[in-house]
């Protein structure tokens, strides 16, 4: 009996090694009796099953992303676009997931995007480029959400969400619309230079005017407060003048001496008898004889 007991203890640890399971609360799992399904309803957990008659199958219950690889649409237009898409989607049903899939991922991801990519193939079609490119892909992609979810129903997998990354015209298309794009931005470019340098020279010849009015304006205030200053001047020296001629005579006679010697080098040859010398022999203007 000794020698039994460690054979007997083994032989339980693989029965119940064989017999227990354990599901991840990240997966979904089908309990299988020679091929068929059995059970699908389990919780997160431990579980156990009949060695060699059941076996379980797990899943991924996280949600998934197949990244589809770019196709050539047609649009409304009879013209292509290449389109890059993907699709977020989940295992809803496990059985039924079983059923249509066998529980191959791959053949699922294939179904999925067989439907997603004829939907999107109808869809495009509806549209202009303009539609597609401007407004209506976040249209498209809750359109896509909701008619692939309805068809894939019955495959046992919820779609998430499908979203369109990227959409472009094909090489060719791309090269004459870039440089259709270049030649109007040229365009634009020219006629915004053309009008900045008709706004400039409307500005630089508005300001010209203005400046010349203004000198023109100075000027005439000038010469008219220069007028009325030596109209002022006039009179007063009349006034003044007027009153004793002889100081007039002195004043006038000591204005040509300093305009008549006002530099060093000046020489002036004169009599000295000359009445211009008339103040500088007497302070009185008195001439001598």
């Amino acid at each position: 009996m000794n020698k039994l007991i460690p054979v007997i203890i083994i032989a339980v640890l693989a029965a119940i090694s064989l017999s227990a399971f354990f599901v991840d609360e990240r997966e979904k799992a089908i309990l299988l009796k020679f091929g068929s399904i059995e059970r699908s309803d389990y919780k997160p957990g431990l579980h156990w099953k009949v060695p060699f008659v059941n076996n379980v199958r797990k899943f991924d219950s996280r949600i998934l992303t197949m990244d589809q690889r770019p196709e050539r649409f047609l649009t409304a237009e009879k013209k292509y676009l290449i389109v890059d898409s993907f699709i977020k989607w989940r295992i809803q049903d496990v059985e039924k997931y079983f059923l249509a899939t066998s529980g191959d991922e791959r053949r699922a991801g294939l179904l999925l995007y067989q439907i997603v990519n004829n939907g999107l193939r109808d869809e495009f079609g509806k549209r202009t480029i303009q539609e597609v490119i401007t407004g209506d892909r976040a249209e498209i992609m809750g359109i896509m959400t909701q008619l692939a979810g309805d068809k894939t129903e019955s495959l046992g997998v919820e779609i998430v969400d499908v979203r369109i990354k990227r959409i472009d015209y094909p090489e060719k298309i791309s090269e004459s619309v870039y440089q259709r794009m270049r030649t109007e931005r040229e365009r634009d470019a020219r006629e915004f230079r053309s009008e900045g340098r008709e706004a400039a020279e409307r500005v630089t010849a508005d300001a010209d005017k203005q400046s010349k009015v203004i000198l023109a304006e100075a000027y005439r205030d000038a010469e008219k407060l220069r007028g009325d200053g030596d109209a002022k001047a006039a009179n007063i020296y009349a006034s003044s003048f007027s009153k004793d001629r002889e100081f007039y005579r002195f004043y006038r006679s000591l204005e040509a001496y300093k305009e008549t010697f006002r530099e060093k080098s000046d020489v002036m040859l004169i009599q000295p008898d000359s009445e211009f010398f008339r103040y500088l022999k007497n302070s009185d203007g008195k001439v001598n004889k």
